[in-house]
């Protein structure tokens, strides 16, 4: 369903929020498209700000068949597509209430400031560190573009409205041409002249950001597509994987040759070519650009390269890690650095490395403390991995791959693997849909501990239940089935939403696992909860 694009303009009294909000109104309707704009109206100057919110629904009204759309009235948090502000703490505000998100928001702002009352009232220098401001604009948004507006609308001989309209229309957020931008700009009159002169000043900024950062992205690509793959590499692409599986197999090659050796490799990719051979079957002029293929060479290699007690010390001991962690405290060279890890494994950790019959002892004792009352079994522990003893201890542990390809949690992970390849071929032999759904459900496969053991089941519910049915008219139903519960999955941890969807196309919701249940012992003189006290 498409969704209306949702701004939040944010403006200081006497800035002009309230008539750019006017103005994107009005050039949605000359555009020919659905808006609708809300305010908060605040008070004057830098004690507070006017928020403006705007929704624009992205489809041209002659393209809705008569349809109207239906607008929010506040902005979701986390789920705002543009932020706009003239003010470098407005917008850390409004990053604050949790309005922007790194994944989801574009925030354009100036890097201009108005003091607060606060800050003035300092006796020394009150002022906010803008680097600090700055770098929450950038860890909480999606892209973004801090520009020194105020310096452009004094160029220009306007108000700061001018600017930052021409910076929403250069970043082209919204599905409007430039030229219904001008063409409401060229309406208001007298000021015509100076508002299109700060609007060609912020659109030119912003587009000019833009065009770096493509030309950027643009570098990098084309240096990553001219890394020198091994050998070896070559020779297993040049007979039989397509071009469009080579970057995202070098690299899941090069992670399993790092994991567990070349033999685990191997397996990666004979795995592998067993899903290219059913994706060849079901589109042989592979009009889908294998892109079953490509999902798999993703998911299975993060699935395969699970994380255990063996991986995390090979991690925290690489010299790259102690280079990064002397970075980030700026440590100077005549500068002492302690670094102190700290573990806390389990009984599952270590039952992981051993075989079968002792893992399940192992276990089943820890259970049964559970069962008792008592806490999981752990061992803290605190490695100094500055030391000479702490990195031994450390390497030593991560050079135990030989013993995690003989423990019991290396042959579950395995045959939990196998089941769902078996089920990705299976789907895609049907149809090439189903198969490609179920290659997806390899994003379920996240996370740590129980996280990572619930993902697991879901997935595997989800194969058993749907993959599999018979209940389903054609493939196709049961593709959609399985996007469904999917996407239920990954929208809700706890697992309501993907009970819902399964119940919803006939399949039953995942059972419910057995908890101890734990007695405690109210302590002498305390009461109990719910209770009331005995006389008096």
């Amino acid at each position: 369903m498409t969704q209306p694009i949702t701004i939040l303009l944010c403006a200081l009294g006497g800035e002009g929020g309230g008539v750019l909000s006017e103005w994107l109104i009005d050039i949605a309707r000359h555009a020919g498209y659905a808006a609708q704009a809300t305010s908060i109206p605040g008070v004057a100057q830098r004690t507070g700000a006017t928020t403006y919110y705007l929704e624009v629904f992205p489809t041209p009204l002659k393209d809705l068949g008569g349809k109207r759309p239906v607008f929010g009235l506040n902005p979701l948090p986390g789920r705002l597509d543009v932020l706009v502000s003239s003010e470098l703490l407005e917008t850390a505000r409004q990053i604050a209430n949790g309005l922007a998100s790194s994944d989801h928001t574009l925030v354009i702002t100036s890097s201009a400031r108005a003091l607060t009352t606060m800050e003035k009232m300092e006796i020394g220098d009150g002022r906010r560190d803008e680097a600090q401001l700055i770098q929450l604009v950038q860890s909480h948004s999606r892209s973004h573009h801090v520009l020194d507006m105020a310096s452009m609308t004094r160029e220009a001989g306007t108000v700061v409205s001018s600017t930052l309209l021409g910076c929403v229309a250069g970043s082209a957020a919204l599905p409007f041409a430039r030229a219904d931008y001008e063409a409401i700009l060229q309406t208001i009159g007298s000021n015509s002249a100076p508002s299109l002169r700060g609007f060609a000043l912020g659109f030119d900024a912003v587009s000019q950001q833009r065009a770096q950062r493509g030309m950027a992205q643009d570098s990098l690509l084309k240096t990553e597509q001219t890394i020198d793959i091994r050998r070896e590499h070559t020779a297993l692409f040049a007979s039989g994987f397509p071009k469009s599986t080579h970057a995202m197999l070098s690299l899941g090659h090069a992670r399993m040759l790092e994991y567990q050796g070349t033999a685990y490799a191997q397996l990666y990719l004979a795995r592998l070519s067993r899903v290219l051979a059913a994706e060849q079957q079901a589109d042989p002029h592979g009009t889908q650009g294998y892109a079953t293929t490509r999902e798999m060479t993703r998911w299975l290699a993060l699935w395969m390269a699970f994380d255990d007690i063996v991986r995390v010390a090979d991690l925290k001991s690489r010299s790259s890690r102690w280079a990064r962690v002397t970075q980030e405290v700026k440590a100077r060279p005549d500068d002492l650095l302690q670094v102190y890890d700290h573990f806390k494994p389990g009984a599952p950790e270590f039952a992981a490395l051993l075989p079968a019959g002792l893992a399940v002892k192992v276990s089943n004792w820890d259970k049964r403390r559970i069962t008792a009352g008592k806490q999981p079994w752990a061992l803290a522990l605190k490695v100094g991995s500055h030391s000479v003893l702490g990195m031994a201890s450390l390497r030593l542990l991560a050079s135990l791959k030989w013993l995690r390809a003989r423990g019991s949690r290396f042959a579950n992970e395995q045959a939990m693997i196998d089941k769902w390849l078996q089920a990705v071929l299976a789907g895609t032999q049907t149809d090439w849909q189903l198969g490609h759904e179920l290659a997806l459900c390899g994003r379920l496969v996240k996370g740590y501990g129980a996280t990572n053991e619930r993902a697991k089941d879901n997935l595997l519910h989800i194969i058993d239940h749907l993959a599999q049915a018979a209940t389903f008219a054609s493939a196709d139903d049961r593709a959609q089935a399985i996007r469904a519960a999917r996407a239920a999955a990954l929208t809700d941890e706890g697992g309501k939403a993907l009970d819902m969807a399964l119940v919803q196309h006939g399949a039953p919701a995942r059972p419910v696992k057995a908890q101890p249940i734990r007695w405690v012992k109210t302590p002498p003189g305390r009461v109990a909860p719910g209770t009331t006290p005995q006389g008096g």
